[in-house]
């Protein structure tokens, strides 16, 4: 039986049984329903990112993804290589990604290939573009708006995976962090036009035709099921339970743009720190508290990136995950440092 196929029904088989486990066990809830621990680090180095991701305490094993955003052309904000190279060669890691839906550099894969190599990622690890021979469906639990979800089939090939996102604004979702690089990162071309539709088609070629009909709440609560999908795709691989993704965010170059802009607004903000926690809803949650509660000063200013923020409803997600059994809103932070 083909390797894919077979992990995809070993999927379906265990997600019953498994699901609510997989939400509370894997999420850093304990069975006291203690809240999940969100780690923090204001240092933002090759060091401290390897430190952080220690502190989670869970230990990688077999083959292993660390999910990125490779940047679009033209973009100088996402993660570099010299920053995440240490932790990617630690985990033994392969760097993922899947190819975009609105053209630019990331779209065709051969494209993406240029960028992945002009932005140096070649030059630290095995790269891997999930979606560059095929895709696949995994299930999703909520299926409000979106019926399955549409991923790289590439994805079937990883026992772990780090998410490692890059926390920032976003032109269409507000922000983006760890629940966007589930959702959008990992989904196909075909899956990110059915997650930006909330389920209305997967031509990437009719996704704009169909976007400004959707209302932005489905968007959002789309991109909530799908960021599910992954996450119980990933920790269904492991019987017993144990966490199979961990989730870090990268409060750098915080600018009110994504890393899939080619020209994004300068940040206004100044870097914060690093991130991490097995709750994905909780991560996302405390990095947006950080930002929300920050004291503005000049040349220090979170003004810009919090009205990105509640332009867009953006924050809608953070609940709505939570409504679906993905993670908790509420949380501890433990200061690493």
């Amino acid at each position: 039986m083909n390797k894919k196929i077979a992990v995809a029904l070993t999927f379906i088989s265990m997600l019953a049984g498994n699901a609510e486990k997989a939400n509370a066990s894997n999420t850093g809830k304990q069975e006291s329903d203690a809240l999940p621990t969100v780690y923090f680090t204001k240092e933002i180095s090759p060091e401290s990112l390897v430190e952080i991701f220690k502190a989670v305490g869970v230990e990688p094993n077999g083959n292993v993804a660390v999910k990125i955003s490779t940047g679009e052309g033209g973009n100088t904000h996402y993660l570099k290589p010299d920053l995440i190279g240490k932790l990617v060669k630690k985990v033994d890691g392969t760097i993922v990604e899947c190819c975009t839906a609105y053209g630019g550099t990331r779209q065709d894969p051969a494209k993406h290939w240029e960028t992945i190599r002009d932005h140096g990622f070649d030059k630290i690890a095995k790269v891997d573009l999930m979606d560059e021979f095929g895709q696949m469906q995994i299930p999703v639990s909520d299926t409000t708006h979106i019926k399955y979800d549409i991923v790289g089939d590439h994805l079937a090939d990883y026992d772990f995976m780090i998410n490692l996102a890059h926390f920032k604004g976003h032109a269409m979702g507000g922000f983006g962090g760890v629940l966007k690089n589930s959702s959008i990162g990992v989904a196909s071309t075909a899956g990110k036009a059915y997650i930006h539709t909330a389920g209305r088609t997967d031509d990437a070629s009719k996704m704009w035709g169909n976007i400004n009909e959707i209302p932005q709440d489905h968007f959002l609560e789309s991109m909530a099921a799908a960021a599910q999908g992954v996450h119980n795709y990933m920790n269904s691989k492991d019987a017993v339970g144990k966490p199979r993704i961990v989730y870090i965010n990268v409060l750098n170059n915080l600018s009110v743009d994504c890393d899939c802009d080619g020209h994004p607004a300068a940040p206004e903000l100044k870097d914060m720190g690093i991130a991490a926690s097995l709750d994905p809803v909780a991560l996302d949650q405390a990095c947006i508290d950080m930002v929300f509660n920050h004291a503005s000063t000049e040349g220090d200013n979170s003004a810009p990136l919090i009205e990105r923020i509640n332009s867009r409803h953006g924050t809608h997600i953070l609940p709505y995950a939570a409504q679906i059994g993905l993670g908790s809103t509420k949380y501890t932070l433990k200061n690493v440092d």
